[in-house]
């Protein structure tokens, strides 16, 4: 993981980001004190969890993530790099036919600098060009590992 971590550009280091299990890069940057019951919440979460979380997510030219789902709706906002390719799938048992969104800075050009991916669907990214792609995702109610699920095959 060292040899890897120091193909980032000397500015992603200074994120202190690790790896996310999804592929990519990150570090939560932000949990809310304030802590919703599980009784208070839409659904079926399992636990309380908190009002919001938030995470730097960094992907670099070749990367992807890997088809995903949260329980939980997600506001994804570029920062910084090329656009992200950001795929959803659907919320069924595993993705379906994907949508594409670019999330970037050029809105003349179609991109979005933001996009709300809606709770429990699936989800991929990557970056659409030659340059790492920085984003934020924040995730409300905040996101959980328990919420999280990987396409499994």
């Amino acid at each position: 993981m060292i040899g890897v971590m120091t193909e980032l550009p000397d500015w992603a280091r200074e994120l202190n980001l690790a790896p996310h299990p999804e592929g990519g890069w990150y570090r939560e940057t932000w949990r809310s004190d304030i802590t919703v019951p599980a009784t208070a919440l839409p659904g079926d979460y399992p636990g309380a969890r908190a009002a919001g979380t938030a995470i730097l997510f960094l992907l670099m030219p070749g990367e992807q993530s890997a088809w995903h789902t949260v329980r939980s709706e997600e506001i994804w906002l570029h920062h910084r790099g090329g656009p992200l390719r950001l795929d959803l799938g659907g919320d069924d048992d595993r993705p379906g036919q994907a949508t594409e969104h670019l999330l970037g800075p050029d809105i003349v050009a179609g991109q979005a600098p933001q996009l709300v991916v809606p709770a429990r669907h699936w989800q991929r990214a990557r970056p659409a060009g030659d340059e790492p792609t920085l984003v934020s995702c924040v995730v409300v109610p905040g996101f959980d590992f328990a919420d999280f699920r990987l396409r499994g095959d």
